[in-house]
C-alpha cells in the first residue's frame, strides 16, 4: 500500500511505541520543528535511538494552525541564510521523503502602501538579490498582472504602489508536512510518542538526565526543547527565563471556491494575508493579538479589522463566507528573530522565538536544531541565534521584513 497519497489516515503512517526509560536523545514537542530535529538527527547525525515527547497529537499545535505561506526574503544576512536554507530544502523534501505535501512555489507578493514601505521593499529586494534570494519590485501594474483580483484603484485608504515579489515562495499543506517527517523519523527507529507532557526536568547539577512526564521518567542527557509557545514554560521548569513572550495569533479560511487566486498575497500596512488552498479554500492570516496569553483563541476585533482590509484589497471576496477562525500561539522575541542553540542548563538546547514564521523555517530549523544538539556546537546557520545576543546587543531586527506574517 503507498502511504504518499494526500488523504490517507495518518496513524497508518507510524507507530504508537511506549516510552522507554533512556534514550541518546529526546525532542520535546511534535510539531514541524521537532519532527525535522528528529529527521536529521537521524538523518545528518546517525542518531536513531531518540524520542519526540508530544504532549498532545502529533502536529497539533502551530504546525495544524499556521497559514502555510513559506518565503526567504528576509532583510538580514543571517535570517536570509536560514531561510533560503529552508526554503531549497522544501525544494527537495517532496521526493527525498517520497510523500506529496502539496508543495505549491507559486510566488508570494508583499504589497507596499505607502513611500516608506516603498523605500524598506526596494531596500530588502537588493538586499535579497546580495544574498541569491530571488526576487522582484514590482509596479502596481506588474502586481495586477501576476495577481488580477486585486484592486490596485488609487482611491482607496491605502492604495498598492507596488510589491516585492519572490517567485520561488508559496505554500504546502502542513498536515501531510508533519505525516511526511513523522513517516521518515518512524522508518528510521525514532520513537513517536503522543500524549506524553514535560511535566519537570531531572538534574545532576547544571546538567540535564532526563525529563519527567505524565507518561513516567525518561531519561537522556540531550533534550532539545521544541515547544513553541509553551517554550517559556518549560525553561521556568528547568531553572532559566527566555526573553519570549506568547500572543494568540488568528487565522480563517472561507468555504470552497474556484481557483480565482493564483498566488500568496502579504500587506503588512493593511494587516492580512491570504491564499487559496488547494481545495478551494480561502486561506487568511492577521497580526498578532496584543495581550500575552496561552489561550488558543483572539479577540474579534482583529478578525474585524483583518476582513475589512482583505474586502478593500479583494472587492471580489465580499460575496465569499467566511467558514470558521481559529488560533495559534506564537512565541515571539524581542527582536522578531528565533533563539535556536545552548541554554544556561548543560546538554538542554531549546529552538523557541519563531513568532509567526515558524511554519517556513520548518526543515532549517530541524537542520541547525539537530546539528547543535548531535555536535553540542551551533551550526553556521543559528550561530547568530543564540540566546546570548540578548546580553551582547548583536541583535537581528527582522520587525521590517517579518512584519505581519513574518
Amino acid at each position: 500500500m503507498s502511504h504518499g497519497m494526500p488523504g490517507e489516515h495518518p496513524e497508518w503512517l507510524w507507530r504508537d511505541p511506549d516510552p522507554k526509560s533512556s534514550y541518546d536523545a529526546v525532542v520535546i514537542g511534535g510539531g514541524g520543528h521537532g519532527l525535522a530535529t528528529a529527521y536529521y538527527l537521524a538523518k545528518n547525525h546517525g542518531m536513531t535511538n531518540i524520542a519526540i515527547l508530544e504532549k498532545g497529537w502529533l502536529a497539533g499545535g502551530n504546525m495544524a494552525r499556521n497559514t502555510t505561506i513559506i518565503r526567504s526574503n528576509y532583510l538580514w544576512d543571517e535570517s536570509a541564510a536560514i531561510y533560503e536554507h529552508a526554503l531549497k530544502l522544501w525544494e527537495e523534501l517532496p521526493e527525498e521523503l517520497d510523500y506529496d505535501f502539496l508543495f505549491s512555489q507559486r510566488g508570494v507578493l508583499n504589497l507596499a502602501h505607502s513611500l516608506g514601505d516603498v523605500r524598506d521593499s526596494v531596500r530588502r529586494v537588493e538586499a535579497n538579490r546580495l544574498n541569491g534570494v530571488d526576487a522582484e519590485w514590482l509596479t502596481a501594474e506588474e502586481v495586477a498582472k501576476v495577481c488580477p483580483i486585486i484592486n490596485i484603484s488609487e482611491d482607496v485608504r491605502y492604495p498598492v504602489l507596488g510589491a516585492t515579489f519572490q517567485p520561488r515562495a508559496g505554500i504546502a499543506k502542513h498536515d501531510h508536512v508533519a505525516w511526511a517527517f513523522a513517516r521518515a523519523c518512524d522508518a528510521m527507529g525514532v520513537d513517536i510518542i503522543q500524549n506524553c507532557e514535560v511535566t519537570g526536568f531531572v538534574k545532576d547539577g547544571n546538567r540535564v538526565t532526563g525529563v519527567e512526564t505524565t507518561r513516567g521518567r525518561i531519561l537522556s542527557d540531550t533534550v532539545g526543547m521544541v515547544a513553541a509557545g509553551h517554550s517559556s514554560v518549560l525553561a521556568e521548569k528547568a531553572g532559566f527565563r527566555l526573553p519570549v513572550q506568547s500572543h494568540p495569533l488568528q487565522a480563517l479560511v472561507s468555504e470552497l471556491y474556484e481557483p480565482v487566486h493564483p498566488t500568496v498575497v502579504m500587506s503588512n500596512y493593511v494587516h492580512v494575508y491570504v491564499s487559496q488552498a488547494h481545495k478551494g479554500e480561502l486561506v487568511m492570516g492577521a497580526g498578532i493579538d496584543q495581550y500575552n496569553g496561552y489561550g488558543q483563541r483572539g479577540s474579534f476585533h482583529v478578525i474585524e479589522h483583518q476582513m475589512a482590509a482583505a474586502l478593500e484589497l479583494f472587492p471580489i471576496f465580499g460575496r465569499a463566507h467566511l467558514l470558521r477562525t481559529w488560533g495559534g500561539i506564537v512565541d515571539v522575541c524581542p527582536d522578531a528573530s528565533p533563539i535556536i542553540g545552548a541554554t544556561p542548563v548543560d546538554g538542554l538546547y531549546v529552538n523557541a522565538g519563531w513568532g509567526t514564521g515558524g511554519f517556513k523555517a520548518t526543515p532549517a530549523a530541524g537542520w541547525a536544531m539537530a546539528h547543535t544538539m548531535a555536535t553540542g556546537e551551533s551550526h553556521e546557520l543559528n550561530k547568530p541565534f543564540g540566546l546570548e545576543r540578548f546580553t551582547t546587543g548583536h541583535l537581528i531586527d527582522e520587525h521590517g521584513a517579518a512584519g505581519v506574517a513574518h
